[in-house]
């Protein structure tokens, strides 16, 4: 049985310990064993690196230099790392290292919550496959993120909330390699309440499950 760790901690805002309670549910319906902490020293236990999946719902804090550089050997070596919304994205910004591993980094979502449009771009990947495009209400992330990550949904910027992103087309959801590891990012998901959407939830299952590692030679 694959094993999990999630890790929630830092602002309030988006809800941690109780979606770290709902992606526990989803990845024990998964096949995961899971185990949930709300202590962020466990980033510099060697626990970290005997998992198969690790997905920290962190807004803000700090990481220890040592504990950052472990992670992204850990990941190297074949780690999954994912997560939605503000896991990765604004987890921990401070540390190059950490979002060097990410991929993403959250800088804004002018108008804050509204209603936009989400497209997939490449329906046939097994992670999006038989989902439509679809309307979402939610922060809509702006993000800076790393070129080799493999865009699996967008977003187009209207413009209405701020005309100097007008059209631009920011990615929602991506998958990347590093490595031996694989990282999996969602930008939905602001609060608990927006796992109720049928899309959000299961594109977030199959890509923390894909993520994880592969145990098979």
């Amino acid at each position: 049985m694959r094993k999990a760790i999630i890790v929630w901690g830092g602002s309030r805002t988006h809800e941690p310990e109780e979606c770290a309670g709902i992606v526990g549910e989803m990845l024990g319906e998964a096949g995961f064993s899971v185990d949930i902490t709300g202590d962020l020293g466990i980033f510099g236990s060697p626990h970290i690196a005997e998992a198969d999946l690790l997905v920290p719902i962190v807004t803000g804090e700090t990481i220890e230099k040592t504990h950052a550089k472990a992670l992204v050997e850990a990941v190297r070596g074949g780690l999954g790392l994912g997560g939605h919304h503000c896991a990765l994205a604004t987890s921990f910004k401070e540390s190059p290292a950490f979002h060097y591993v990410a991929g993403v980094t959250w800088v804004s979502h002018p108008g804050n919550i509204i209603d936009y449009r989400v497209n997939i771009t490449r329906p046939n990947d097994p992670l999006m496959q038989g989902i439509p495009d679809f309307n979402y209400r939610s922060e809509q992330y702006y993000l800076h993120y790393d070129p080799s990550v493999e865009i699996l949904a967008t977003t187009t910027f209207s413009g209405e909330y701020d005309e100097a992103v007008r059209n631009v087309v920011m990615p929602v959801v991506f998958k990347r390699y590093f490595g031996r590891g694989r990282v999996f990012y969602s930008a939905l998901g602001h609060v608990a309440a927006e796992f109720e959407h049928p899309h959000m939830r299961t594109i977030l299952k199959r890509g923390l499950s894909w993520a994880a590692r592969d145990t098979h030679p």
